[in-house]
């Protein structure tokens, strides 16, 4: 087996923050947990079998939910709370429906709710 040497990889604090305390749990350090982590996602991913391929059309509208298993609405339900983790990470929701004339409600850095209205005026709540 060739010896490769680690790469540097960033992950988000908390990501790591959670990994180190699931890891204190499992016995594990930060590192260890995020790689094991990675590591039953990789194998969550390369499934292809029949079960895979139902979550991936649940994820698509082309099965109901109430079709999957518990073992797929589990995976299911990773999928969808890792793509809104991204989204919300990466998306300028507000400014997003804005453009489509839409108002959007959502707490500001004050931890107010604050209603933002298309034309780019905010009303708090």
């Amino acid at each position: 087996m060739k010896n490769v040497a680690d790469k540097v990889t960033r992950f988000s604090s908390e990501l790591v923050d959670a990994a180190a305390t699931e890891g204190e749990r499992e016995n594990r350090s930060a590192r260890q947990q995020l790689e094991h982590w990675a590591r039953v996602g990789r194998e969550v991913s390369n499934q292809r079998h029949v079960a895979r391929r139902r979550v991936e059309a649940a994820l698509t509208g082309r099965v109901p939910l109430s079709e999957l298993s518990a073992e797929e609405g589990v995976v299911f339900n990773a999928e969808i709370s890792v793509a809104l983790e991204e989204s919300l990470a990466t998306g300028n929701h507000v400014a997003d429906r804005a453009a489509q004339g839409r108002a959007t409600i959502a707490l500001d850095e004050q931890g107010r709710v604050v209603k933002h209205l298309p034309d780019g005026t905010q009303i708090l709540l």
